[in-house]
């Protein structure tokens, strides 16, 4: 796709462990069919490449597309919370009134703010490019900061000591929200099949039977969640 903004560098996936970051910025857009989903991927990359890299406080934005053929997360990384908003003061109105120009309609699912808690290693011998994103949203009842960290060690227990634990995941990158109410699990896979034949082994989600599972599975305080695959369209970073 073509730019013409030399501040910036086009790639294809968000680096979750990237180093600098103090608030993960996530949110899905819904556009309605695969054509329009395509267009507003277009015209996000043509409204970013056009003008000049807004804030050194922004050290990532990503994009990626939705297997459901409407979504798309929306994936940024910023140094603090403040540099968020000043780019909303500054930057976001116009590169947003450009976007929806292309592409009217689109409708804007809540924002969230996170900060990366745990991550995985990746599996040896897994590519080091993933085909799929699988994002896990997990809401708590209430603020409690303490007790997702504890679902979060539940999980990386459980995975520890999973005797079958399915092929095609790469690695697991754990955020909690800023509120103190939600996790977000970004899940770097091979491919979106690998998640699906994942998902229909024996079990309940992606997961042997076994008492650490269920622990996380019955977790006290869970009230709802959702599971969404998606695939890499755009990141963009400062150029070097």
């Amino acid at each position: 796709m073509a730019t013409t903004n030399t501040d910036a560098a086009f790639d294809a996936l968000p680096d979750p462990r990237r180093p600098g970051v103090g608030v993960v910025k996530s949110s899905v857009w819904r556009t309605g069919t695969p054509e329009r989903q395509r267009a507003a991927v277009e015209a996000i990359a043509k409204a970013w490449g056009s003008r000049d890299w807004p804030d050194s406080g922004l050290l990532a934005y990503s994009v990626l597309t939705g297997t459901d053929g409407d979504s798309l997360l929306h994936y940024s990384q910023w140094r603090s919370e403040s540099a968020y908003q000043d780019f909303v003061r500054r930057f976001r109105d116009d590169r947003n009134a450009e976007i929806d120009a292309a592409v009217p309609g689109i409708e804007r699912v809540a924002l969230h703010s996170y900060a990366l808690y745990r991550s995985s290693d990746p599996r040896p011998g897994a590519p080091r490019t993933p085909g799929c994103v699988v994002v896990v949203d997990v809401e708590f009842e209430g603020p409690d900061p303490e007790r997702r960290r504890a679902w979060v060690d539940g999980v990386f227990e459980a995975l520890a000591t999973d005797p079958d634990l399915p092929e095609g995941g790469i690695s697991a990158h754990f955020h909690t929200s800023l509120d103190g109410t939600r996790v977000l699990n970004y899940a770097e896979w091979e491919s979106e099949q690998a998640h699906i034949d994942a998902l229909a082994a024996p079990g309940s989600g992606v997961g042997s039977r076994t008492p650490e599972w269920e622990r996380v599975q019955s977790y006290p305080g869970v009230s709802g969640g959702g599971v969404a695959r998606y695939l890499p369209a755009l990141t963009v970073t400062p150029a070097a």
